[in-house]
């Protein structure tokens, strides 16, 4: 099952690659954004729940998909470019084996523990 999870998510991180290749934008704008989604994490310095909260919403991929269609909506390709990005982090760190997290601490992720084997 992990191998199917993370081949799907693979597939999803290539939709985003697709979805940026559409925008006028050079592609050393999404290799230098790619991580910039990590900046989620920074709600760990404030403890697990704040981290958890802080994480999840930078890589939530309903927000990111609602950010790239308003900004399709709109025609405000900033707003398309914030969402591919958004949705190809997470999908990235999803075939990488980082899920969302849990309030427990970073490494309890809705894909199992990060460190543990989950076959």
């Amino acid at each position: 099952m992990r191998i199917l999870i993370k081949l799907e998510e693979f597939l999803m991180l290539l939709l985003g690659v697709y979805l940026f290749s559409l925008l006028d934008y050079s592609w050393w704008w999404f290799a230098g954004l790619i991580l910039a989604p990590d900046i989620g994490m920074l709600g760990y310095l404030m403890g697990d729940k704040a981290g958890a909260m802080g994480y999840n919403l930078f890589h939530h991929k309903g927000l990111a998909i609602a950010i790239y269609f308003i900004g399709v909506y709109l025609s405000l390709p900033l707003l398309q470019l914030i969402g591919v990005i958004l949705f190809s982090h997470a999908s990235l760190d999803r075939v990488l084996g980082y899920g969302l997290k849990y309030n427990k601490g970073f490494k309890y992720t809705h894909l199992g523990e990060i460190g543990r084997t989950n076959e």
